[in-house]
């Protein structure tokens, strides 16, 4: 991951101040840099040690930041890793700049590892991430939203930067199609429990330990799992109070929402079906051969879900 570092800090580097002031402010909040781990981690355990997979990895957590400060923007958030959002700090129109300027970066670090089957893999996931920001900007405000379209959303918005992650390391390694789509399967299903954590903790955890404002989801009207759940199982009277809030953003009664899902079983439903996830992607691991590496990504799996920010 040094190595990693080096790579992103030469390929910030850009002519324009904004761009360098925006772009080291919110690389440098760190972060858990868990998808450029991936494509490390599985070029490893495939026996490729070549230093494109530096690039690769530094490539990913450009696209991936390109999103943050794209979706901060979108949210209206104000608070990420426990600081000012870079919106919130240089204005919305740096940061959807920038936010291109990382996107197209990262295009030309593709670019650079000359191999189409590289290409081919990020295109495909930038494009549907976008796809899924939109599917999650039409779910907005919806309280009848289907538990299926809600995990659509995550395949598309988050789990598949984990997926591309997890295949390029394989890609890298020249691994036979079958290896490159069990590495794949653990990056879906791994990156799935993430974010069904997340959605938990905005319900579970505080605002010190995430980073962020809890109750942020409810704030902009995204209707997640534990919500969903909570609503099948209250009472008339708290679904009433629950959808409103989701309709309405409203977060003026946040504490007895949260009760209402802490009491309902919802959040031990969210974090039993992103177990259920993270069991899927460890079993995709059965056809890496044993190595630290592998080790380290069945630790994943358990990190994913027993974390609390």
């Amino acid at each position: 991951m040094r190595e990693v570092d080096a790579v992103i800090r030469l390929r910030l580097a850009s002519e324009v101040v904004l761009i360098n002031q925006i772009s080291h402010y919110i690389i440098s909040a760190g972060g858990k840099r868990l998808r450029p781990m991936l494509v490390l981690l599985f070029a490893n355990a495939l026996g490729f040690q070549g230093r494109e997979r530096y690039e690769m990895a530094a490539t990913v957590e450009f696209i991936h930041t390109a999103t943050l400060l794209h979706d901060d923007v979108v949210d209206e958030s104000d608070l990420r890793r426990g600081r000012q959002t870079a919106n919130a700090l240089f204005g919305n129109a740096a940061s959807v700049l920038v936010g291109d300027f990382l996107y197209s970066r990262a295009f030309q670090m593709m670019v650079s590892v000359n191999r189409m089957r590289v290409l081919e893999v990020l295109a495909d996931a930038t494009n549907v991430i976008a796809e899924g920001e939109v599917l999650q900007l039409m779910n907005m405000h919806d309280a009848d939203l289907a538990v299926e379209d809600y995990l659509k959303v995550i395949r598309f918005k988050t789990a598949k930067l984990f997926e591309a992650s997890a295949r390029l390391g394989a890609v890298l390694a020249g691994a036979n199609p079958e290896i490159e789509d069990a590495c794949a399967s653990y990056g879906r299903s791994l990156g799935t429990a993430f974010q069904l954590v997340d959605d938990l903790l905005d319900y579970e955890g505080s605002t010190s330990q995430l980073g962020k404002n809890v109750g942020d989801d409810l704030r902009e009207g995204k209707p997640t799992l534990p919500l969903l759940v909570a609503m099948e199982r209250a009472t008339p009277d708290e679904r009433t109070l629950i959808r409103h809030a989701i309709e309405h953003g409203e977060v003026t009664r946040l504490a007895e929402i949260v009760e209402i899902v802490s009491r309902t079983g919802a959040l031990d439903a969210t974090r039993d079906a992103a177990r259920q996830e993270a069991e899927k992607a460890r079993v995709s691991l059965s056809m890496l051969p044993p190595s630290p590496h592998k080790e380290a990504l069945i630790e994943f799996c358990v990190r994913s879900v027993d974390r609390s920010s």
